[in-house]
C-alpha cells in the first residue's frame, strides 16, 4: 500500500471527488477541513486496508477498485462502487474494527483521519460539522441495516421452503438438497 498526501485547491472539489455522495452533506468550509485531514491510499490486490480487532478512527471512501470484507476468516461482503464508504462503524461506535477489508483489485481510496479531524475541529465548537457527518453516517448505517434485514428475510424464506419440501418424518439433516455456495452480498452503497 502507498499513501499519498492529498493537496487540493481550497474551496474546490476535484473531479475525482465531485460525484461522491459523502461530500454533498458538507459546506465548503467543512469540505476544506475534511480534505486537509485526508490522504489517498493506493492498494494492490491482497493489501489489508483494515484489520479486524484494530483500534482505528479512519473513514475510507472507495474511489476505484474493489475490496472484500472478511470477518473471522469468512468473506461477508464486497465493496466495489465508487463512493462507497467503509470503516464508519468503528468511528461511530468507538469500538475496535469488526471486520478486515482486503483489496481484491488495484484500488484507490480517500482516507479521512477522523482522529486528526477531531483534534482540528473539536465537537463542542463545531456542532454543524458533526451534525452533517453523523447524519450522513447514520444514513449509511441505516442502508446497511435495511440490506441485512432483507437478507435475513430471504434466508428465512429459504429455510421455510426446505422445511416444507422434506418428506414427513425426515429431519433437515436427512434431507440435504444440493446447494451452491452463494457469494456474499455486496455491502450497500449509501442512499
Amino acid at each position: 500500500m502507498k499513501e499519498f498526501a492529498y493537496i487540493h485547491e481550497e474551496g474546490k472539489l476535484p473531479d475525482l471527488l465531485a460525484n461522491i455522495p459523502f461530500f454533498e452533506s458538507f459546506t465548503a468550509g467543512h469540505l476544506n477541513d475534511i480534505l486537509y485531514s485526508s490522504y489517498f491510499l493506493q492498494c494492490d490486490p491482497g493489501d489489508r486496508v483494515i484489520e479486524q480487532g484494530q483500534e482505528d478512527a479512519r473513514i475510507f471512501i472507495l474511489l476505484t477498485g474493489q475490496m472484500e470484507a472478511i470477518k473471522d476468516g469468512e468473506a461477508i461482503g464486497w465493496i466495489g462502487n465508487a463512493g462507497e464508504v467503509f470503516g464508519e462503524v468503528a468511528v461511530v461506535s468507538g469500538e475496535k474494527r469488526i471486520a478486515s477489508v482486503v483489496a481484491t483489485k488495484p484500488s484507490l481510496c480517500l482516507v479521512i483521519d477522523q482522529q486528526f479531524l477531531h483534534e482540528l475541529k473539536p465537537e463542542k465548537t463545531n456542532s454543524s460539522y458533526y451534525a452533517a457527518l453523523y447524519g450522513f453516517l447514520s444514513r449509511v448505517l441505516a442502508a446497511r441495516v435495511k440490506s441485512c434485514g432483507m437478507r435475513i428475510a430471504e434466508l428465512e424464506r429459504e429455510v421455510d421452503e426446505l422445511k416444507s419440501a422434506r418428506p414427513a418424518g425426515n429431519s433437515l439433516a436427512e434431507a440435504k438438497p444440493a446447494r451452491k455456495r452463494r457469494r456474499p452480498a455486496a455491502l450497500p452503497l449509501q442512499e
